[in-house]
């Protein structure tokens, strides 16, 4: 290999270690901003709650006394009780493990499909881009939240349809931000580089290109799991979404509200538990952002 090929070389080479060097210094940065690290906190408070929901709630999601509807807190019931007597803590408790396992699905979903379109948009550019982004500026033009309830109604009501069209409405999104970031990448000595070594184009874009977009990627993808919770309790507060009896914090609060007038605790719960969560994954996406997208213009400005 020539000297100009090895300096390309261990310029990519660089490039990628500063990426994986500011996700593993990410803890350090975000523990510097005091928002962030309350968004950590609270993400890793649902994670606990969702995995242990078993444990740490004291009735079944399901159980009903008729005997003790429209409870206030106590502390038999430390949330009060729904309209047929279930325990609303316990049903928070298990609905956060349907809203964080849902909206993941739907990142993921989103990530796969978005980050391929705007790969391959971005590389080959030319026709290619023009096809790809004209099909997803059609999916852009529809407001996303009636996007998710036509594709829900239109292949049935259920929570796999649900993140199947929740995860399509948010690609668009996340294939422009892969398209600006790999057209920039594109012209870097080190790909064209790779494309002289006559290395094909899916080992160039997956090799080359994808670790050094990976901080949009994760950034994005971060704060769009609170969307995807606010998205996912709306299409059930619609009935378009978890299904009951299964536990939602959407379902949760439009069954409530016929009775918000006689006691605010069955929609207050609910409700705020989506405020929470999607504050914890907002405030954490800002401390990801600051450590990904703007960690070595900081570092700069500090020497």
């Amino acid at each position: 290999m020539s000297q100009e090929s090895t300096d390309v070389a261990v310029t990519g080479s660089a490039r990628r270690s500063r990426v994986i060097g500011g996700v593993t210094n990410g803890w350090r940065m975000i523990r510097a901003n005091p928002l962030s690290t309350v968004g950590f906190c609270i993400v890793l408070g649902l994670i606990f709650v969702a995995i242990f929901a078993p444990v740490l709630a004291p009735y079944s999601p399901s159980a009903q006394d008729l005997d003790d509807t429209l409870a206030p807190p106590s502390a038999d019931h430390p949330f009060g009780t729904d309209n047929t007597g279930r325990d609303i803590f316990s049903r928070i408790v298990f609905g956060t493990r349907y809203a964080i396992a849902i909206a993941v699905v739907v990142v993921t979903l989103e990530t796969v499909v978005g980050v391929s379109l705007g790969l391959v948009a971005g590389y080959y550019r030319g026709r290619v881009d023009e096809t790809v982004m004209r099909g997803l500026d059609v999916l852009v033009s529809i407001p996303p939240l009636l996007l998710a309830m036509v594709i829900v109604t239109t292949f049935g009501i259920n929570i796999w349809n649900a993140m199947l069209a929740i995860g399509i409405v948010y690609v668009p999104m996340m294939s422009r931000t892969v398209r600006s970031s790999a057209l920039s990448i594109r012209e870097e000595t080190y790909v064209r580089a790779a494309e002289g070594l006559g290395y094909d184009s899916k080992r160039v874009m997956l090799k080359h290109m994808l670790p050094n977009a990976v901080p949009p990627i994760v950034v994005l993808g971060t704060t769009d799991v609170a969307y995807a919770l606010i998205d996912v309790a709306t299409l059930s507060f619609l009935g378009l979404g978890i299904q009951p009896p299964k536990p939602s914090w959407g379902a949760m609060a439009n069954a409530a509200r016929e009775y918000i007038l006689v006691t605010p605790w069955p929609i207050v719960f609910p409700t705020l538990a989506i405020a929470i969560a999607v504050l914890g994954f907002n405030l954490l996406g800002m401390g990801l952002r600051e450590t990904l997208l703007y960690g070595e213009d900081r570092d700069e400005v500090v020497e």
